[in-house]
């Protein structure tokens, strides 16, 4: 669902020549390897527990957008190649993997801290990364699927997965009416009350188990 939500939101940016591929590569290619891999080690974690990892990473990464200024220059150039973006692609892609999500709560924090891109280009530059991650993740998980007894609901896929298409076209356009800098701070509130969120909403359901 989040794979074919950001291929939509992807295809829309690139037609706005908003998306930066020589990051998109960098990042994306070692995020892909370390989804696949770590995918394969979420069978050892239990649901909640995954929940929690994943809302403890999504607070970490709110807490950093509050503090790195952004480039306001769209288009500005071309990333040289950067062992620190690998490594922060290889970090997402295994994070991605082991909780099962697109990652781009992530990727936009370490686009923003380790190139200078802006805003907009870190937004679209993530839809094409977390497609990728979410692709290679997913074929994983389909080919453990059967071993682990894991059911796909392809009626809930295609409705959220239509649904979300939908709202990501309609967020690109409102986007444009804020500004980089407040663009930055809403995405940075919504990550913070989201973590807050799944973090007391899990842990209730822990202690009522």
């Amino acid at each position: 669902m989040v794979g074919l939500i950001a291929l939509t939101g992807a295809i829309k940016y690139q037609l706005n020549n908003k998306i930066q591929w020589d990051t998109a590569w960098q990042f994306g290619l070692p995020s892909m390897l370390a989804s696949y891999t770590s995918a394969g080690f979420s069978v050892y974690l239990t649901g909640t527990q995954q929940i929690i990892l994943f809302a403890i990473i999504m607070l970490v990464a709110a807490l950093s957008m509050f503090k790195h200024k952004i480039n306001v220059v769209e288009n500005a150039g071309e990333t040289t190649f950067s062992f620190k973006l690998v490594l922060a692609g290889l970090a997402v892609g295994a994070i991605s993997g082991l909780v099962g999500v697109g990652g781009g709560f992530l990727i936009i924090p370490a686009l923003l801290a380790f190139t200078s891109i802006s805003m907009t280009n870190a937004v679209a530059t993530s839809l094409v990364i977390i497609t990728l991650q979410s692709l290679t993740g997913f074929i994983n998980y389909y080919a453990l699927a059967e071993a682990q007894n894991l059911i796909f609901d392809w009626k809930i896929i295609a409705i959220v997965a239509g649904v979300g298409s939908l709202s990501s076209l309609l967020g690109e356009r409102v986007s444009t009416k804020f500004s980089q800098q407040k663009l930055k701070r809403i995405f940075a509130v919504f990550l913070l009350i989201m973590s807050l969120f799944i973090l007391i909403k899990s842990n209730i359901s822990f202690l009522l188990q």
